[in-house]
């Protein structure tokens, strides 16, 4: 099995940054995750989805309990430059990352502070930039792009400081349908194609579909882990957390719960159109 890229172990976390007493809004967080998979972590607001992110390149550290990256505890200050060099963040809104007033010096900002070498920073920005699908707006202004665009540029600088791990946090909340599909795609190659380590928070139930793990959150808790065909079968639950299925998986189930014979892991479009038309072809 791979090595546990991000490991938590009894994580409970609650602001204190206030006199008032606040809620748990971590509580008990077990979760593993291995080098090169592809998990997303799903939950509706207030779910302690976007907390958890925060952890796991320390830009939080626990209350109670344990994380661990790639075997380093989020807790010592001494490694937490090596920390946040193995896991890299993206946030919801690229105009909150992006620094710079031409795409290419933006990719390069990062790998710079770090004291990467001149000619190795010229190496990654290319090579970030073409990981994207950006590299022919290198010498674009960055506010001209779209939201898409522009996240994907904001993934690029996180791409060139070289992390093995890249979390990113609701990265398609602020974009159109076009944007968000540009920048789920372009995670999917990034974990594919180079094997980073990528971690997926989200609300989104077709996002989350497309990851090889689906981990989800209500409350502070995971209340279910497994690949998503599995997970989203667990319909009541879900809804029971107010949680919603893809279209597709609610579709089979209201057909199974009229006492039809359909599978409920169909879960791409080209799935269930072929369960409905097996169903609608039986003798």
């Amino acid at each position: 099995m791979a090595e546990a890229m991000i490991q938590t172990r009894d994580l409970r976390f609650c602001y204190t940054d206030t006199e008032e007493v606040q809620p748990v809004v971590l509580d008990g967080v077990d979760l593993d995750i291995q080098e090169g998979s592809f998990v997303a972590v799903l939950g509706h607001n207030g779910s302690g989805k976007s907390t958890l992110a925060k952890h796991m390149n320390a830009i939080l550290l626990p209350t109670g309990g344990k994380v661990l990256v790639s075997g380093m505890d989020t807790a010592d200050e001494a490694l937490l430059l090596q920390i946040r060099r193995t896991v890299g963040m993206v946030f919801q809104n690229p105009d909150n990352q992006i620094v710079a007033n031409v795409v290419e010096e933006d990719v390069a900002f990062a790998p710079e502070n770090l004291g990467v070498p001149p000619e190795e920073i010229r190496r990654r920005v290319d090579d970030a930039l073409k990981a994207v699908g950006m590299y022919q707006y290198r010498e674009h202004a960055p506010h001209l792009l779209s939201g898409g665009q522009k996240q994907r540029v904001a993934i690029a600088g996180v791409i060139a400081m070289a992390p093995r791990c890249i979390v990113l946090d609701e990265p398609t909340a602020m974009l159109d349908p076009v944007g968000r599909r540009e920048v789920v795609d372009t995670i999917k190659k990034l974990n594919r194609a180079s094997g980073v380590t990528v971690v997926l928070i989200t609300h989104h139930m077709d996002e989350a579909a497309q990851a090889d793990r689906l981990v989800v959150m209500s409350s502070g808790k995971i209340i279910a882990d497994g690949p998503p065909k599995t997970v989203f079968q667990q319909v009541d639950a879900l809804r029971a957390v107010g949680l919603t299925v893809p279209e597709t998986t609610g579709l089979l189930w209201e057909l199974r719960q009229a006492g039809l014979d359909v599978p409920l892991d169909a879960l791409s479009d080209e799935e269930c159109a072929q369960a409905l038309y097996q169903l609608l072809t039986k003798e």
